[in-house]
């Protein structure tokens, strides 16, 4: 699923709500837990999982053309965490 047919979806679903505001709303929250995961915050939505920011540290990788060795700096990554009823909710239980 895209972020357009999540607009829909929630629009189609909620006809008592302009599809303008529903995509307000599910880019605001997109903006919120982009914006607290930007400052190091973990954003935790109980039932569905956690997103939090990972480092990784500076390594010599190497280039899959060439095999020269390339440094690798330092970077963040976006990690998420399944929570507990969207695991049970795919394993079938």
């Amino acid at each position: 699923m895209i972020r357009s047919e999540l607009i829909q979806k929630i629009a189609d679903e909620n006809p008592h709500l302009n599809q303008r505001d529903v995509e307000k709303i599910v880019n605001t929250i997109f903006e919120e837990i982009i914006g607290a995961m930007s400052e190091g915050d973990r954003v935790e939505l109980r039932g569905f999982g956690a997103f939090s920011v990972k480092q990784r540290d500076a390594r010599v990788g190497r280039n899959p053309r060439t095999g020269e060795a390339v440094d690798v700096e330092e970077k963040h990554v976006p990690f998420f965490k399944t929570g507990k009823l969207l695991r049970d909710r795919l394993n079938g239980k």
